[in-house]
């Protein structure tokens, strides 16, 4: 079947740019070409640095023929409805159709619409995608009104068949569709013209443009692994960075060097950072040592040279801005000798944290206070998490971190050690920000813990009080990823806290808004939110790790049959008492009396209650919820027995509200555990 090729050819397309677009063009066309109901098999898009392109392979012909049936007024209606439904289907008073309606009869139209060729729906569509495209951000260009991220040049669109090719017919502010493209700007520039999807990256692969973001990849990827290896050192994986790069070129072609000696001393992050923000070079790490001596760079292009201009030119960019670099690191350390890092930290008191919450320092301080009260409970010396927080945030004053923000935490380490603390407080620098993302394992070491919750808990009761709230829009203070981070830390490490008294006055609406959070976190271990929501009526909900255990023990007892029938026992008796007050209009809530029990089977579920009652409390203050399940499994078969041979409604009103008594005293007891009503389908 015939097969569709797009390609929309401009200038330098900015690489964060790339993979939304090319998503974006698929998207749209196939929606596009589906809402005129033309069919096709499957789409693929590509992007380079200079182009977007699409191959829609199995495109149908033409459309299919469609009829559309629209429901017009009634017969008797008014003339003016009547000429507004004839306007409005472009169909003749004569053409319409009458057919019997409840209330009478009624005016049809059929509208028979052909189908047309496919040439013809690619061009309105693509036509429409183009000028609507959706940039973050685009330019106008020349005097035409096309708005497009850079300035568009050429656009390839035509339909293969076999061996036949048609172009298109399209023309957007001057631009004609063709079956011309371009190879690479400097290797190949002159215009190629193509047949066909599979003669088209043939034909670019020949004129130096791998169309594939991901074989760019793979390219840039081996190559930095062999020269790596041809100089004993191994690259630092940077997937971002790899992706980034890949957009950068058409054609990569990997070229090495070498760090100049005076600066292999700097700490290895800050040589890595340098590189990666300013020049994108790849950072190659000596294993034995940890030190980065060696970096790659992506060149666009092949040279006569080997790359050794562009090399020479690299070199001398990099040794300015390693320079730099040492020089902040210098200075950093010449401050902490002469002040110390709780003297460096002091510069923060005069930067401002936010408008309504005071000063970093002040935020410091804040963090201290509450390191001191977490301290004892997750297994740290007070005074070491204090001295600590008080100096977590001081490379933020750091000229250091002032250039490269993404260091903060990193270069508080150096300072710390280079300080003379001790190594736990150092540790602490780094790992308090941890986790920050899904990917990164949380701080583990018990000062590190300590200053890790206390930041978390500090951002969010401070703009929890200032009512400054993630909203479903947007969270501008990434408040949901601290208290993620707090649900994590807990958990991961089985830290008991109990977290209300912490939150302060906002505690009843921040907890909530954690509890929240833990559903989310949960959802992908295959726990049930309405499993969580049945316990968070338990007492110590804000303790989230016991919290957790509850859900757990209870979510394994409901996959369970004792579980899932008692479940059931629990609904007919909660149903039952419910309907019974609600009709007698009184309730049945107080302690039934064994004395007035006439059937065996009642009897015998006085018993089991008694029982189970005294082992489900000891089990719940044990907290050995697997018990207190264990224990809740035995009312099981006397509450079938109950159902099945117990009359509830009792002729004698004695007896009756006795047993309505002793369901409610079953749903008592099996509350105590968790609330049951929450359970979907109670």
């Amino acid at each position: 079947m015939p097969e569709l090729l797009i390609e929309l050819l401009s200038e330098e397309i900015p690489a964060r740019m790339q993979p939304r677009a090319a998503d974006d063009l698929g998207r749209l066309m196939t929606e596009g070409l589906a809402a005129e109901g033309l069919t096709h098999g499957p789409v693929r898009a590509f992007v380079t640095p200079r182009r977007l392109a699409l191959v829609v392979e199995g495109l149908a012909p033409r459309s299919p023929d469609r009829v559309e049936e629209r429901r017009g007024p009634r017969t008797d209606a008014p003339e003016a409805a009547i000429a507004g439904f004839l306007r409005a289907t472009g169909v003749a008073r004569e053409a319409l159709e009458v057919r019997p309606d409840r209330r009478g009869e009624v005016f049809y139209a059929v509208l028979r619409r052909p189908g047309r060729p496919a040439a013809e729906i690619v061009a309105e569509v693509l036509e429409r995608v183009i000028r609507g495209f959706p940039w973050p951000k685009a330019m106008r260009w020349g005097e035409g009104s096309l708005r497009w991220v850079r300035p568009l040049r050429r656009i390839l669109c035509l339909i293969a068949d076999g061996g036949a090719a048609q172009v298109v017919p399209l023309t957007i502010d001057g631009i004609a569709a063709g079956d011309l493209t371009e190879g690479h700007r400097f290797m190949a520039p002159e215009p190629i013209r193509v047949t066909g999807p599979a003669d088209y990256r043939e034909r670019l692969a020949a004129a130096h443009v791998l169309l594939d973001p991901a074989e760019r990849a793979a390219r840039i990827e081996a190559g930095t692994r062999a020269a790596a290896a041809a100089r004993g050192l191994v690259p630092v994986e940077d997937r971002a960075l790899l992706t980034e790069v890949a957009g950068l070129v058409e054609w990569p072609v990997v070229l090495a060097g070498t760090i100049p000696p005076d600066f292999l001393e700097l700490p290895p992050e800050v040589l890595r950072t340098s590189m990666r923000e300013h020049q994108k070079f790849f950072s190659l790490m000596n294993p034995s040592t940890g030190r980065i001596e060696g970096f790659v760079t992506i060149a666009n292009r092949e040279t006569a040279d080997g790359g050794a201009a562009i090399l020479a030119g690299n070199a001398r960019v990099l040794a300015a801005r390693l320079t730099d670099a040492r020089f902040f690191w210098e200075n950093d350390l010449r401050t902490v000798r002469e002040k110390g890092l709780e003297g460096m930290a002091r510069a923060l008191d005069g930067v401002t944290f936010h408008a309504r919450l005071g000063s970093q320092g002040d935020r410091i301080r804040r963090i201290e206070a509450l390191a001191r009260r977490i301290a004892p409970q997750v297994g740290a010396p007070t005074d070491l998490a204090a001295e600590a927080a008080r100096v977590a945030k001081a490379d933020l004053a750091s000229q250091m971190v002032y250039e490269f923000p993404e260091l903060q935490g990193i270069m508080g380490r150096y300072y710390a050690r280079a300080a003379g603390l001790p190594e736990a407080v150092a540790e602490a620098c780094a790992e308090h920000y941890r986790p920050l993302g899904a990917e990164d394992a949380p701080p583990t070491a018990p000062v590190s813990v300590a200053v890790a919750l206390a930041d978390k808990i500090d951002m969010l009761t401070g703009f929890w009080s200032i009512g400054e709230k993630p909203t479903g829009s947007g969270d501008p203070f990434a408040l949901r990823r601290a208290a993620l981070g707090v649900i994590r830390i807990l958990l991961e490490g089985g830290h008991r806290l109990a977290l209300a008294p912490l939150f302060g006055q906002v505690a009843r609406d921040l907890l909530a808004f954690f509890h929240d959070r833990l559903k989310v976190h949960l959802r992908g271990q295959g726990i049930r939110h309405d499993v969580i929501d049945a316990c968070l009526a338990s007492p110590g909900n804000d303790d989230l790790v016991l919290l957790v255990a509850r859900v757990r023990a209870l979510q394994d007892f409901l996959s369970t049959e004792d579980g899932a029938n008692l479940l059931a026992g629990w609904r007919r008796a909660a149903s039952i008492v419910a309907a019974e007050e609600r009709k007698d209009g009184v309730e049945y809530s107080f302690d039934p009396d064994p004395a007035f029990a006439e059937e065996p089977a009642e009897r015998a579920l006085f018993a089991t209650l008694s029982e189970a009652q005294g082992r489900i409390d000891a089990a719940l203050a044990a907290e050995d919820f697997a018990a207190a399940m264990a224990a809740m499994a035995a009312l099981r078969a006397p509450i079938d027995a109950f159902f099945d041979q117990v009359l509830v409604n009792a002729e004698n009103p004695v007896v009756r509200r006795n047993r309505l008594c002793l369901l409610h005293r079953v749903r008592s007891v099996m509350g105590r555990v968790a609330d049951f009503a929450r359970i979907e389908g109670s």
